[in-house]
């Protein structure tokens, strides 16, 4: 193994056997212990009746977030809980959906993106944010996820189904003007 001397240099080779053995429990309790709530707080984007909403609780399989802002109808940023205690910072992109851009051509598609943007901080401010099937997103800098709130199982169909997304499976994007 190449990190042997620098990692088990003065162990034996029991001592070896522990420890990886100590590291894997360790692993394997981490994700049966893991903190299962978030609580929501999001950009003044979101009505202020709306920022309360108490937290609830995430499914088991889900990574618990909470919400920092969002940036547009399919993407937004938040601390997600990957372990007990380590939390990290990202960009958040639905998995599967295209939501008009506020960088837009047109009036019509600048109209569809502030009203998707407002419906997906809506949906979040529910409370309970989680996201599971987390991969890399084709650009960098944010991950694709599946997103769940306390009210609403999946994000990204709600979304859909209100018309304010597309399904997106990578590839080109088709135009939201005329």
């Amino acid at each position: 193994m190449f990190l042997y001397p620098r990692i088990f240099g003065g162990l034996s080779n029991g001592a070896i056997v522990l420890t990886l053995a100590a590291f894997a429990a360790g692993v394997s309790a981490g994700t049966l212990i893991a903190p299962i709530g978030a609580t929501p707080s999001i950009e003044a984007s979101v009505p202020p009746e709306t920022r309360s909403a108490p937290p609830a609780a995430v499914s088991h399989a889900a990574h618990p977030a909470q919400v920092l802002r969002v940036i547009d109808g399919d993407t937004f940023e938040a601390r997600v809980n990957i372990w007990p205690g380590v939390d990290v910072t990202t960009r958040v992109r639905l998995r599967g959906v295209d939501a008009p851009e506020l960088r837009a051509r047109c009036d019509e598609e600048r109209r569809r993106a502030l009203a998707a943007r407002d419906a997906l901080a809506h949906l979040l401010s529910q409370g309970g944010v989680g996201v599971t099937r987390v991969g890399q997103d084709k650009y960098g800098g944010r991950v694709d996820a599946d997103v769940s709130t306390a009210h609403t199982s999946d994000v990204g169909e709600a979304l859909l189904a209100r018309g304010l997304a597309r399904r997106y499976a990578g590839g080109r994007r088709a135009t939201w003007c005329g």
